[in-house]
């Protein structure tokens, strides 16, 4: 009978050889005859580099964003992969070895097609009727990884002989060695060696046992098979099988063999971190606009594409997200925010022009409406320090102590009134703000003139409009509304002696190897003279000193700010600063509707305070 056998065997490999051999150059000829003459058929190499360039492939590696400390608070994937890229140098040979065994172990002997092994998976699956046998090289499998799909058809099946040729030609075996542990899959959402290290085990690939890496190899020769989270029974029985692998090539000896086979296996599933999503869903956003600076994009749907593609190549995107004012706004929304209304807040360093915390919301989940961005809402009396005292005492150099009427007017129909409905007649300046009466702040824009007022605006950005010959702008009677952020970065103007140069959330944008791919460039501007800032300074203070925003007070060394209501108390604002800080807060429902009572129990200032630091002052940090 065994003779019999050699010569069934050898019949099955004359077999092969003889099939694939054929197969090839009728389908180069197909390929080749195209729209073209047969005598215009070169050389094999010719051929291949004409219809197979094989263009370089972007591989996708997984991106993070870092806080202010160097902490990773977000990973971000590419469709969901989850991918660590490692240099064939760091990849340990252990790693290579148990693929290279199992997978292949002709791999530096062929050309990319291992003709013995793929003649007898086509026996096997023409005897079957079916497609169920591979008989793949590495190199056949990376290019149906990188190049192709994993259709069981025989089209795909050339297709993938012919660009392995290629990649032979082109690529270094350890280049296509690398690759390949780079995009195999793992499972569970996870490719490459890298990855899979790191997902579960929590280590990196360089500190795992031989018997964790083993374990790791044993996946991807049928992943879902050999799932360790569902099947770890059947992983731990491969895991022996390539262990001893090593052992036959006498990278074990017996007693390694046996030591590695006997150790626990203790998986550590990584959870994928993803903390602070307030503040990492505006990142992502100035992302866009990083990426539309640097490469001078105009076009949105460019700058997408564009924003998505520096993700995918894996990079690092260093932030000024300070946890510990963060956490500040979380305590301070399950305190002072409840399912009567929202609440949306953000912090700025306005020393150092940067966004150092953000709340969108209460209890914000990722991908939600981002109320400190993305809202835009009345800004009531809020906007008064910016639209009309600012103006005002810019041109008539007026001091907190010059007087202003605080009576009725009426300008054609329109004829606001104090909150109180009272008349107060001349009232100094200091007096007119503190106590936000709107009379005098209407004068105001009318002395200065709309649109000239409105120009001292213009530096911030603020997506809302001031509607030209309506007074009720004055008041905060403005066309769409302000976020938040708007705010609090105009505001950020009081602290720098009037000059403005815009917070950014985003330091420094890194390749994964720490090369610096941008940087923000932001020069700043004076937008009304030190001396108007000086006025308006002293004014802020008597907000808080004794005026509306009474209880947002705490001790330190300086605070002002401005309260402000707009109509039936659909949103309430408070937006101030510190000798470091400036932040501006907003209290409403999404949809619109009274909330007087939040109002006047006073929590909106109580939550300022809060977040500045009045239970723990943090002018130090």
């Amino acid at each position: 009978m065994e003779p019999r056998r050699k010569n069934v065997t050898a019949l099955r490999k004359w077999f092969g050889w003889s099939f694939i051999l054929l197969l090839i150059p009728i389908l180069l000829s197909l390929l080749l005859s195209s729209g073209q003459a047969v005598e215009s058929l070169r050389s094999l190499p010719e051929a291949l580099d004409e219809r197979l360039p094989l263009k370089e492939p972007s591989a996708f590696m997984n991106s993070y964003i870092k806080d202010s400390e160097g902490a990773v608070i977000s990973e971000l994937t590419t469709e969901g992969q989850n991918r660590i890229f490692i240099r064939y140098a760091d990849i340990p040979p252990q790693m290579k070895e148990l693929f290279l065994q199992s997978e292949d172990k002709r791999f530096y002997e062929h050309t990319g097609l291992d003709f013995e092994g793929t003649a007898r998976a086509m026996l096997f699956n023409a005897k079957n009727k079916s497609l169920d046998q591979g008989g793949s090289t590495i190199t056949q499998q990376l290019a149906r990884n990188l190049y192709l799909n994993h259709e069981r058809t025989y089209n795909r099946k050339l297709s993938e002989l012919l660009i392995s040729i290629q990649l032979e030609r082109k690529w270094s075996k350890e280049k296509i060695l690398e690759s390949y542990l780079n995009t195999i899959y793992f499972q569970n959402s996870v490719y490459g060696v890298g990855a899979a290290a790191d997902y579960y085990f929590s280590k990196s690939l360089k500190a795992l046992t031989t018997a964790e890496m083993a374990y790791l190899a044993a996946i991807p020769n049928n992943p879902s098979f050999y799932n360790p989270l569902k099947h770890p029974d059947r992983t731990k029985k491969r895991q022996e099988r390539l262990l001893q692998l090593l052992a036959d090539i006498g990278m074990l000896n017996q007693n390694q063999l046996k030591a590695e086979k006997s150790q626990p296996i203790e998986l550590a599933i990584k959870k994928k971190e993803e903390r602070y999503p307030d503040y990492t869903d505006y990142v992502m956003e100035e992302l866009k606009k990083a990426v539309a600076s640097k490469d001078k994009l105009k076009n949105p749907e460019q700058i997408k594409s564009a924003a998505a593609e520096l993700i995918r190549s894996g990079i690092v995107i260093e932030t000024y997200l300070d946890p510990f004012l963060q956490e500040r706004l979380y305590t301070a929304n399950e305190k002072y925010s409840d399912e009567s209304h929202q609440s949306s807040a953000v912090i700025i360093n306005h020393k150092k022009h940067q966004i150092v915390a953000m709340s969108g919301g209460n209890r914000y989940k990722k991908h939600e409406f981002n109320r400190a961005f993305q809202a835009k809402r009345q800004p009531g009396s809020a906007i008064k320090p910016l639209l009309d005292y600012v103006p005002y005492i810019e041109k008539t150099k007026a001091s907190k102590s010059s007087l202003i009427n605080a009576n009725r007017l009426c300008i054609e129909t329109f004829c606001p009134e104090n909150y109180s409905k009272k008349e107060y007649g001349m009232v100094t300046l200091e007096k007119a703000f503190s106590q936000s009466y709107n009379t005098p702040a209407v004068r105001m824009l009318k002395d200065v003139g709309i649109g000239k007022a409105a120009a001292y605006l213009k530096p911030f950005s603020f997506s809302g409009s001031i509607p030209p010959d309506n007074y009720a702008a004055a008041l905060g009677g403005v066309k769409i509304g302000f976020s938040p952020l708007e705010l609090a970065n105009a505001y950020t103007a009081f602290g720098n002696g009037g000059q403005y140069q815009q917070a950014r959330a985003i330091k420094r944008i890194l390749s994964i190897d720490g090369t610096v791919l941008f940087e923000w460039k932001d020069t700043p501007m004076q937008v009304w003279s030190n001396e108007t800032n000086t006025v308006m300074r002293d004014l802020l203070e008597s907000v808080v000193k004794k005026g509306t925003g009474k209880k947002a007070a705490f001790e330190t060394n300086y605070i002002g700010g401005k309260t402000g209501t707009s109509n039936d108390y659909n949103d309430l604002w408070f937006s101030g600063l510190t000798d470091s800080y400036t932040a501006a807060v907003w209290f409403g429902k999404d949809n619109n509707g009274s909330i007087e009572s939040i109002y006047k129990d006073g929590s909106l200032l109580a939550y300022w305070k809060m977040i500045m630091g009045g239970d723990q002052v943090a002018e130090e940090r």
